[in-house]
């Protein structure tokens, strides 16, 4: 099956793509899910606004305390370490995850952020970090944490016309340890079940985040143990049935004790 026809516009900066978004325009970067949606007719845009030619969308900047990933920044680009990881290599590691390698090639971590799928690697991988996502629209600049940026499957607190600019990822010290752990049916598919675990001695900070759920991922702070996390999101209703409830506790289980 063909696309659906659409007219197509290339802006040169931010502001430019936000003025189409409002005029009715539906964004593209790598375009590696809304492609397949759009030669299935899933979607069907009147204009396609590709930002791949904004330079501030490609931009990197790295602090003191945090580093900040442009939204076009792609999978392959973490992956190699082509940028900065805060993490020490733990997005590296999430970003070679990522189906396969074509598709990390063209594939950004704003773009995926944006679509929301629950089964994606990064919504869960930021919420963990404790990313903040910087938004701009018409009616201005904005930043909101990742915990709550996505609010169901496919749905994000995102207006019709704003974009993902920006994700700021704190750094951690070096004696922070992750774990993450996700079970596909086979490589290179989405997630059937994410497990993600954050501990850090020497902020006192632990995380832990179950996602591929029904829903946004579910975050734990202050995480100490695994029974401690798992208390909390059995006791939280996530709604899955007993098999995928006991698949993301296996997930968790597993996250945890690759920080032990």
């Amino acid at each position: 099956m063909k696309a659906p026809a659409f007219d197509y516009a290339r802006p040169r900066d931010v502001a430019e793509a936000v003025k189409l978004l409002a005029e009715g325009g539906r964004p593209a970067a790598g375009t590696q899910s809304l492609g397949p949606m759009l030669n299935l007719r899933v979607a069907h845009p009147t204009l396609l606004v590709d930002l791949r030619g904004i330079e501030e969308l490609r931009s990197v900047s790295e602090g003191e305390s945090a580093v900040t990933l442009g939204a076009c920044i792609t999978h392959a680009q973490i992956e190699d370490r082509k940028v900065p990881d805060p993490t020490g290599g733990m997005m590296a590691s999430v970003a070679g995850s990522i189906a396969y390698r074509a598709v990390r090639n063209r594939g950004t971590i704003g773009g995926s952020l944006a679509h929301a799928d629950p089964a994606a690697d990064w919504p869960t991988a930021l919420t963990l970090l404790n990313a903040v996502v910087l938004i701009e629209g018409s009616k201005g600049k904005r930043e909101t944490p990742v915990e709550s940026f996505v609010t169901g499957i496919f749905t994000t607190v995102l207006a019709p016309d704003e974009l993902v600019v920006a994700l700021r990822i704190p750094k951690r010290s070096r004696r922070a340890r992750y774990g993450y752990w996700k079970f596909c049916r086979k490589a290179g598919e989405f997630a059937n079940a994410i497990g993600a675990v954050l501990d850090d001695p020497e902020t006192n900070e632990s995380r832990a985040v179950m996602g591929a759920l029904s829903g946004p991922p579910r975050l734990v702070k202050d995480a100490r143990t695994f029974e401690d996390a798992v208390m909390t999101f059995n006791a939280a209703h996530t709604g899955e049935d007993a098999y995928s409830r006991r698949l993301h506790t296996v997930a968790l289980k597993r996250a945890f004790a690759q920080i032990q």
